[in-house]
């Protein structure tokens, strides 16, 4: 082999050894502070509902008002299962983050619990969606493994682990 070869092959090793140091860094960065979970555009969006509603007639604020706010509509977020029993967290419209990472709203004591394991956010006919983020052991609505974010009902028990969450009046 010429001397050029064996630069290039020394060079392209070099690089792909680098590449591999790179990626394995990201991951254990990725694994040991988890993914940070952001909604694109819902700033943007809330700016613009709320610009809106400034600008509509004082009938239909009245109209749209009375769609969020029905007899159905949960207040409150109640741990009825697991360390944190009894733990009330009020809803005022806010994304509640769950897991086992000190930054979420609700922090869980439990093994079978991931950093980031679910999130549980208003959509915008104000039904409150759950959604898993991607947790290891996986969070269940009803029994039911969830794959996708899915609306809660009152009532419906939310088992993350050990513990069980329930939206109520």
């Amino acid at each position: 082999m010429s001397e050029l070869t064996l630069t290039v092959m020394r060079l392209g090793f070099l690089a792909v050894l680098w590449l591999f140091v790179i990626v394995a860094v990201q991951v254990i960065r990725s694994d040991l502070f988890g993914t940070r979970v952001t909604q694109r555009g819902a700033r943007r969006e809330a700016a613009g509902r709320q610009q809106a509603s400034r600008q509509a007639p004082p009938q239909q604020r009245q109209q749209s008002g009375g769609r969020r706010g029905g007899r159905n509509t949960p207040t409150k977020l109640v741990v009825t299962e697991g360390t944190l029993t009894g733990t009330t967290v009020a809803l005022q419209g806010q994304t509640i983050t769950l897991g086992r990472a000190h930054d979420s709203t609700i922090v869980l004591d439990d093994d079978y619990a991931s950093s980031r394991h679910a999130r549980i956010y208003p959509d915008r006919d104000g039904q409150w969606i759950v959604e898993d983020l991607g947790s290891t052991n996986g969070t269940y609505l009803d029994r039911t493994r969830l794959t996708t974010p899915t609306p809660i009902s009152l009532g419906a028990p939310i088992r993350i682990g050990k513990t069980v969450i329930e939206l109520r009046k």
